[in-house]
Formats: C-alpha cells, sequence, structure tokens
C-alpha cells in the first residue's frame, strides 16, 4: 500500500490538471502513472522529475536507444526499486528480449556496469570502471550519462520511499518470484 495515495486526475486542481495533460501531450504513449500521479501532489515536484522525458532523451542520442533502457534498467535494479526495474523490464521484454537473459556488447556491459555501480555506491563509481568510460564519451556525454543516473535514482528512492505502489498495466512483466525451499 503506498504511504501517500496518488492523485487522480479528475481530484487534482487545475493547475495539476493541465501538467498531467501536457505531459501526456508532449510524450506520446506516456500516461499518468501511480508515481507520476503521486508527483502531482506536489505541482513543482511533478515538473521537477518530468524532466527525467527531455534528458532520457539526451541519453539516447548518447549511446543510442538499447543501451539507453539498459542502463535505467541497471540503475534501477541496482537502487533496489521494483517499479523502476518493472517499467524498464517491460521495454526490454516488449523489444523482445529476456531480461535474465541478455546478450551485451562490452560498451553495453561497461555502461550497465557504470548504473549498477552507482545506484549501489551512492553515486560513487571505481576508477576502474570511470576511466573506461570516460575513454569513449566526451565531457558533456559523460556529464549526461551522469545526471541521467543521478535522475535516475532520485526517481527510485522517491517510489521507494513512498511505497508508490506498481501500475496495474506492469503486472506481466514482474519479475518471477523464486519458489520457497520449504
Amino acid at each position: 500500500m503506498p504511504r501517500i495515495t496518488p492523485l487522480r486526475r479528475d481530484d487534482a486542481p487545475v493547475d495539476v490538471q493541465t501538467a498531467y495533460d501536457q505531459h501526456v501531450s508532449d510524450y506520446a504513449g506516456s500516461r499518468i502513472t501511480n508515481m507520476k500521479a503521486t508527483l502531482g501532489r506536489s505541482l513543482l515536484s511533478f515538473q521537477v522529475y518530468m524532466q527525467w522525458y527531455p534528458l532520457y532523451e539526451e541519453v539516447k542520442k548518447t549511446v543510442g536507444n538499447r543501451p539507453a533502457y539498459l542502463f535505467a534498467h541497471a540503475i534501477s535494479e541496482g537502487s533496489n526499486c521494483p517499479l523502476c526495474t518493472t517499467f524498464f523490464r517491460r521495454i526490454i521484454i516488449d523489444n523482445g528480449e529476456k531480461p535474465e537473459d541478455l546478450h551485451l556488447t562490452d560498451h553495453e556491459q561497461l555502461l550497465l556496469d557504470f548504473g549498477s555501480e552507482m545506484a549501489r555506491q551512492q553515486g560513487r563509481v571505481s576508477d576502474a570502471v570511470y576511466e573506461r568510460l570516460a575513454g569513449q564519451y566526451t565531457d558533456e556525454q559523460l556529464v549526461v550519462l551522469v545526471a541521467f543516473a543521478g535522475q535516475m535514482i532520485a526517481t527510485n528512492v522517491f517510489n521507494n520511499a513512498l511505497e508508490v505502489d506498481i501500475d496495474e498495466y506492469l503486472y506481466p512483466y514482474r519479475p518471477l518470484t523464486q519458489p520457497s525451499n520449504a
């Protein structure tokens, strides 16, 4: 059960309704999810967190579409965020892959190691991983990758702290639970 009830559109003040509508209009295929509806309790918070979208577009320009969603998935897994991990599992599965059986290039593995390490180590990254990544990207691109990882971690923290429910449309994408040895 979520700690704060999401603010559904019909119950929201007009300015929040307008922000919801603009977001859906700006990002085709997007919806007002449980996370976004929870953020709707504070219009400024909603607006700040929705800047994730343009930053994600920059990441896709920098690394490509597949590495971008795999990067976001690795960060979410590293943050132990069930909601965001499931969201990116959906993208992986809808692109014809199995999250548990990904075939990665060395570069993709490096990017995933970087994202996961940032999440697990509170933003710290080993010199070895950073230097390998820095050898492949400009300073501007590295700033985009680190900023996105920070935004993704902030999203994970938000969802975890408020125990935001996984949206029903994501249920089929949840990881299978491990059988009990009882």
